[in-house]
């Protein structure tokens, strides 16, 4: 890539600009923010997505408004930074030292006792503030569930949610987002953002041409999306990346397209900015989705990368299988499109060459006839690594199978159709006694391994129990077998 062709990065620090061009693209924003801006308010916890600890807020234009999102610096690169603004527990508190009301409602309501937490709980709590209405207790658990802390229950924390807007008026950040949106867009000449130091580079392309050119000219380049895998590579695994290439401004995969066959989820969608689209048809993969990760962990991670990543137990291959999704690639100027579970050859071995990178996901829309039912089983409800994950795609004429598709991940080195206990079904009637016999056909599809998170007894056995559920969760009223938690009404409106 021509160097006149590209540009440093670009974004504001609070309100004001930084360019980035000779820092190393390894660099996560942690590591800046306390080395290089000595802005030591954000905490380093596990370094890896979890605690919270190293919360920031990131703020971009989305019309004539502000969009905050909360993330993970500690994951997340300094490239991804690029047009966008960077805010962190320095930046709250106004000139003349007033708290910002999120914070002072952490006082008021006596949510910190040894403080460690405290930042990242306050950035959190600072990107639900600019939401609009008043959020409820639902609303405000999910926006709370990726900060840990060690020293006291979540209660006060939570009281403070609630009461942060009592005064309803809205903040400085508020009246000062036409210029803050005016500086932003400012930043932008169309040029490719690029970073070179220490013998590595990152290029954030613009359009899929250039990623496709790039991935030419590099093609043992390491595809950033999200980074809440990827981060983990420098963080744990102490790995040097380069060159980094990120599709986050590649604004071909940032769409999503729904027509009346299939829905198209770009590469580069977040799990956040999917999650309308996925609820409006499938609510119960939308519920995988909220569990998978936090919500810094859905702000930036995508259904793209978890699928590119090829891990057996990504959460969300399995329902994407079990619907019979497809997955578009390309490769220079050449498409091809194939069925997901195709995609997966063997553990850590994907259908993909080295410049061939994911565009995106193609998932059949909803039918009035099909019942798809997701089920996670993990040791902890929110946000743990998946033993085992079960997705049902069913499709009855009057009471019989008419179609069936049931797809396991954490059961096999790769997300897996149960194609025997599919055969076993097919055709038959929807009755208790045919399930019951499919049940013990589930030996012939899987033979699981045991690990930290689950045994291999345990885990065929639970594969055979969500069988049974799914039988009694279709052919029973849900309101005797399932909880619902009412998620729509995520505020009440003041």
């Amino acid at each position: 890539m021509k160097k006149d062709q590209t540009r440093p990065v670009r974004f504001l620090l609070g309100d004001e600009r930084r360019e980035l061009s000779a820092i190393d693209p390894n660099t996560t924003v942690l590591t800046y923010l306390r080395r290089v801006e000595r802005r030591v308010g954000t905490k380093e916890g596990c370094g890896e997505g979890d605690c919270g600890a190293c919360t920031v807020v990131l703020a971009e234009p989305e019309g004539d408004r502000l969009r905050y999102r909360a993330v993970n610096s500690c994951i997340q690169f300094v490239g991804a930074l690029d047009g966008k603004q960077l805010l962190t527990v320095e930046d709250l508190a106004g000139s003349d030292g007033m708290l910002h009301p999120c914070q002072q409602a952490l006082v008021d309501c006596h949510g910190s006792q040894c403080g460690f937490c405290t930042p990242g709980f306050v950035m959190s709590l600072f990107a639900l503030y600019q939401e609009a209405g008043t959020p409820n207790r639902n609303r405000i658990d999910d926006a709370l569930a990726g900060n840990l802390c060690r020293c006291t229950g979540y209660g006060p924390i939570a009281a403070a949610a609630k009461a942060m807007k009592a005064a309803g008026q809205p903040d400085r950040f508020a009246h000062r987002a036409p210029q803050t949106i005016a500086a932003l867009k400012a930043l932008d000449d169309g040029a490719m953002p690029h970073l070179e130091a220490n013998g590595h580079s990152y290029f954030a392309p613009r359009s899929v041409e250039q990623l496709a050119q790039l991935l030419t000219d590099h093609p043992s380049a390491t595809i950033l999306a999200g980074g809440t895998d990827v981060g983990l590579w420098v963080t744990k695994q102490l790995r040097q990346l380069g060159p980094i290439i990120w599709i986050g401004e590649v604004a071909e995969l940032n769409r999503i397209t729904v027509d009346d066959r299939w829905i198209e989820i770009g590469a580069a969608i977040t799990y956040t900015d999917a999650m309308a689209t996925v609820e409006a048809h499938y609510p119960d993969m939308a519920d995988i989705l909220r569990r998978l990760g936090s919500e810094q962990i859905r702000n930036a991670g995508t259904i793209g990368g978890n699928i590119a990543n090829g891990s057996p137990i990504g959460d969300s291959p399995p329902p994407l299988i079990a619907l019979g999704s497809r997955l578009v690639l390309r490769r220079g100027d050449r498409l091809r499109e194939l069925a997901l579970e195709d995609f997966f050859l063997d553990y850590g071995k994907q259908d993909r060459q080295p410049d061939e990178f994911v565009v995106a996901v193609k998932v059949p829309v909803a039918e009035p006839k099909r019942i798809l039912r997701c089920y996670k089983i993990s040791k902890r409800f929110d946000q743990d690594i998946t033993a085992s994950l079960g997705a049902f795609a069913l499709t009855l004429a009057d009471k019989e199978v008419e179609d069936i598709r049931i797809c396991f991940g954490g059961m096999a080195p790769v997300p897996r159709r149960a194609r025997q206990v599919e055969a076993a079904l097919k055709g038959k009637e929807w009755i208790r006694e045919n399930v019951e016999a499919a049940c013990w056909v589930m030996s012939e599809d899987y033979a699981p391994i045991t690990d930290m998170r689950a045994s291999a007894r345990y885990r065929l056995q639970v594969a055979q129990n969500l069988l049974r559920k799914f039988f009694i969760e279709t052919t029973e009223p849900a309101a005797r077998t399932r909880i619902v938690v009412e998620r729509r009404a995520a505020h009440e409106l003041a």
